[in-house]
């Protein structure tokens, strides 16, 4: 199954084409540019280089949350769009969960990380024993305090990744010292785990209705959540 993935729900962007399984090619960038310049142009160059067309591909998949409003926005549209025009099934999966399989790591927690502002973390958490990943938390926003207690009761490796690991370490590490902070190149998101699980929810016969796909931001955005305060106050 040839898989066009698309991963935009921070400030990099990634691309990655996989076929049954294996990488045939990705494209990554984190030059500050907005995914609405960068994303199509990355797929289409990544096609190209892989000797492969839209009508080739079995599905699309796209990050569908939590993350940047604007990020994750922006890639569930460009996945719709190009599966809707192309006919092809279109699989949406959780952000945090790509991550975590995008890392590799073969024993021990991953504790995705992205920074939802106001001292909070979008997160989830996983137990990885000899590469299966097994879910412990769902996806949510919560404090970093209220993460600290979570992660203070575990033993083995905590390892972090996503864009708000650097500032879950430096706020918990020397309470938790068994907290570890990958390299640079192995801590962000990338489309690559997005497709695994797409390949992986195919496999498990789910359909991937693109019409049904919507972004998972998990809370309100800023404006919404000041006009619901407006609201309130006027009540």
């Amino acid at each position: 199954m040839l898989i066009l993935a698309f991963e935009t729900s921070a400030k990099a962007a990634s691309v990655a084409l996989t076929q049954d399984g294996n990488l045939l090619g990705e494209s990554y960038q984190n030059t500050g540019l907005t995914h609405s310049q960068t994303l199509m142009v990355m797929a289409e160059d990544l096609l190209k280089q892989c000797s492969k067309t839209v009508s080739d591909l079995d599905a699309v998949a796209v990050a569908e949350g939590p993350g940047s409003f604007t990020g994750v926005r922006i890639g569930v549209a460009a996945a719709k769009g190009l599966a809707w025009g192309a006919e092809l099934p279109c699989y949406g999966v959780s952000t945090l969960e790509a991550m975590a399989v995008s890392l590799g790591v073969y024993e021990g927690y991953v504790c995705p990380c992205m920074d939802a502002r106001r001292n909070q973390v979008y997160n989830a958490l996983f137990y990885v024993n000899q590469g299966k990943l097994e879910r412990l938390r769902e996806d949510r926003a919560i404090a970093l305090a209220d993460l600290k207690t979570e992660l203070e009761q575990l033993n083995a490796p905590i390892y972090l990744v996503g864009d708000g690991s650097r500032l879950t370490h430096k706020t918990l590490s020397a309470e938790i010292p068994n907290l570890i902070l990958p390299p640079e190149h192995r801590l962000h998101q990338r489309a690559v785990g997005v497709a695994i699980l797409a390949d992986a929810k195919a496999a498990a016969g789910e359909s991937g209705d693109g019409a049904a796909l919507t972004p998972n931001y998990l809370r309100l955005s800023q404006a919404e959540r000041e006009r619901a305060e407006k609201m309130q106050k006027l009540q």
